[in-house]
């Protein structure tokens, strides 16, 4: 009887959800823990990479203030048409990349 019951509470639930609308929203982390991510120099392109090391050449960080933290994040969007060029200076990405 008790799983019968825990059953029609979970099903009740979603049909609540699915008819008012109501989403789950599951965010992805653009990183796992312990890492940062950084973006491709003059290029589309990002990776993470470990707390406490630098990135590979080719790599940079994200500058201050506009790193993405979640997959579609404002931050993550924007970095998806824009990068640094080898100064460091924001560059829009040419299409395609």
């Amino acid at each position: 009887m008790g799983r019968t019951l825990a059953g029609v509470a979970v099903a009740a639930a979603v049909a609540v959800a699915t008819l008012t609308g109501c989403s789950l929203q599951i965010e992805e982390a653009s990183c796992g823990g312990g890492e940062y991510p950084v973006l491709a120099v003059n290029s589309g392109g990002s990776d993470c990479v470990p707390d406490g090391e630098e990135p590979a050449q080719g790599w940079a960080r994200y500058p201050e203030g506009k790193v993405p933290e979640k997959v579609g994040d404002q931050w993550d969007t924007y970095w998806s048409t824009h990068t640094l060029d080898e100064s460091g200076k924001i560059i829009e990405l040419p299409e395609g990349q």
